[in-house]
């Protein structure tokens, strides 16, 4: 039964060890100026609708959008845009079509005639899509900030015609048709004359390189303009094409370096979060990209859920032995990447990083903070990588790849590994708990595994930074890094007595219950070591069970 085990965990964690490739669709996108990308020299705060696109759907979606600023649908057939566009489509993908605005101009470069010009080129752009597979949407042009009536709380229309060509095309042929207009139309002159002008690029002078004269424009969008138009286009989307609604996200807020979000960096986007927010979570998406910068989630910011996209790494460099402006030493607690004081914080999806190397203390990750959830994130670092900090504090990780040297999981915190990947990168120690006396836990790994880089031997699983330290392995994978003795008491022989270092059930090469340490234990049975019970508390917290679903907690 027990070799039939450790078959069944090996096969568990390699096949966890390779991730199945997504199949990608791509979301074609030609329009104008009200949905192209933008460009973000001098700070210019313009973005198109489809620029913020990618912030509402999830990793199997790519947006590839080609709208340009100035074109109508002749213009952008004229200039070999649309030939370069359908040159790529394939099976399964789709092409979002919006155009209006330009087609309305006199230029003749430019112009068609809704009912004539203007639906033969959608018609154009719908079968040529077909024709290779691709599924067409239409859209009508989003409206203009036109508060024009006597009483100045109605919008008038400025399209005409243009805006029923998309619509009468979709029915003639049988597309998908979303009306941005009256989606835009209803928004915007909900928002009233005022307040609507958050949307629209209205920039005092002076105030942004890119603009130094200012600007007052009712066509084109902000970055908040944006995102909101972005979003309820995605909302209308999957009503009106079911088959994509399964990939649209919403996120509070979303952090991207290509200007696709709300936010440049991670710790704009902790700053916005309102104090204190309670009973709900503010989750912030993390697009693609390495975030160089030292980030700080402060007490007051409780219930973050921070999820990143597949290569989202938070990366900073600071190591014990670098000085800060005072020409101190920073210090272990000072040399974090990361420091996460708020409770019920949860992360998924996150690369933690110290990339400052083998310099000695230097951690990616510092958490103080009560119900911790981190949900297939990786801590990478060398020796001190990840600092379970605060005292009464309960973390939970699932399914987290945790690398280093020495000691490179350590501190006073309740910690439970589920099946989690452990990687030493030398020779060393795995874990220096430092429990209080009388804490009922310290750390405990589940179904975990492992591993060490080629060559590396002499690992230990533990050595007690503090007397009573406690780490506990259930069913791990052990590697033949692991050394026969498996536990160091860091030369305090009487912590010998007052440790708790133990394992049920370990596999592999580096297990060996006969030449453990005699301080330590092979437990007969786990009972008390459920997950649940480990980390109940006084509240009932249970993520296993539960997600990252928050507690009915009066603050």
């Amino acid at each position: 039964m027990k070799h039939k085990l450790t078959l069944l965990l090996g096969l568990f964690f390699l096949l966890s060890a390779f991730t199945a490739d997504k199949p990608v669709i791509t979301i074609f996108m030609i329009g104008d100026s009200t949905m192209a990308d933008k460009s973000l020299t001098g700070g210019n705060p313009e973005r198109g609708w489809g620029q913020m696109l990618p912030g509402y759907l999830s990793e199997e979606i790519r947006v590839d959008n080609h709208a340009v600023n100035g074109r109508s649908s002749k213009s952008f057939i004229d200039e070999g845009r649309w030939e370069k566009v359908i040159s790529q489509v394939k099976k399964g993908d789709y092409v979002f079509i919006q155009f209006g605005h330009n087609d309305e101009k006199s230029d003749p470069k430019r112009y068609t005639a809704p009912g004539t010009t203007f639906d033969e080129n959608l018609k154009r752009f719908v079968n040529e899509t077909r024709a290779k597979g691709g599924i067409p949407v239409l859209f009508n042009s989003i409206v203009r900030r036109n508060f024009g009536t006597a009483d100045g709380n109605k919008l008038i229309d400025t399209h005409g015609a243009y805006l029923d060509s998309p619509r009468k095309v979709a029915k003639e042929l049988g597309v998908a048709f979303v009306d941005m207009n009256k989606v835009t139309h209803d928004f915007v002159e909900g928002m009233g004359p005022v307040e609507s002008k958050k949307l629209f690029m209205w920039v005092p002078a002076n105030q942004v390189a890119a603009i130094p004269k200012g600007r007052e424009d009712n066509t084109h969008l902000n970055v908040y303009g944006g995102r909101v138009v972005a979003g309820l286009a995605m909302d209308a989307v999957a009503k009106e094409v079911p088959e994509l609604a399964k990939y649209v996200r919403h996120y509070d807020f979303v952090v991207a370096q290509d200007g696709s979000g709300d936010f440049f960096t991670v710790q704009e986007a902790i700053d916005a979060v309102p104090d204190f927010r309670k009973n709900v979570r503010t989750t912030i998406l993390v697009r693609k990209g390495v975030y160089k910068e030292k980030i700080v989630v402060p007490e007051s910011k409780i219930n973050i859920s921070l999820i990143g996209q597949e290569g989202a790494v938070l990366s900073y460099d600071d190591y014990a032995q670098k000085k800060n402006c005072f020409g101190e030493e920073k210090g272990t607690s000072g040399s974090s990447s990361c420091y996460i004081y708020a409770p019920d914080f949860y992360a998924e999806n996150i690369t933690f990083e110290n990339s400052s190397g083998p310099v000695g203390q230097a951690v990616a990750c510092f958490i103080s903070a009560d119900r911790v959830y981190f949900k297939n994130c990786r801590f990478l670092g060398f020796q001190d990588t990840l600092y379970t900090y605060g005292k009464d504090c309960r973390q939970y990780y699932e399914g987290c790849y945790i690398e280093g040297t020495v000691d490179f999981i350590f501190g006073w915190s309740t910690a439970v590994f589920n099946r989690c990947h452990i990687h030493s990168k030398r020779g060393g120690y795995v874990t220096a708990p430092s429990t209080d006396r009388g804490q009922k836990y310290g750390y405990v790994f589940y179904d975990c595994r492992l591993t060490a880089d080629e060559g590396v031997t002499e690992v230990y699983l533990s050595r007690p930074w503090r007397s009573y330290a406690q780490a506990v392995f259930i069913r791990c994978y052990l590697g033949k890094h692991i050394v026969p003795a498996g536990w160091n008491n860091w030369g305090k022989k009487e912590a010998e007595k007052t440790v708790f270092y133990a394992e049920y059930e370990s596999t592999g090469e580096g297990a060996n219950p006969k030449a453990r340490a005699p301080f330590s234990h092979q437990l007969k049975s786990i009972k008390g070591y459920e997950i649940e019970t480990i980390l109940a508390g006084n509240d009932g917290w249970n993520p296993v069970k539960n997600g990252n679903e928050l507690l009915d907690i009066k603050r």
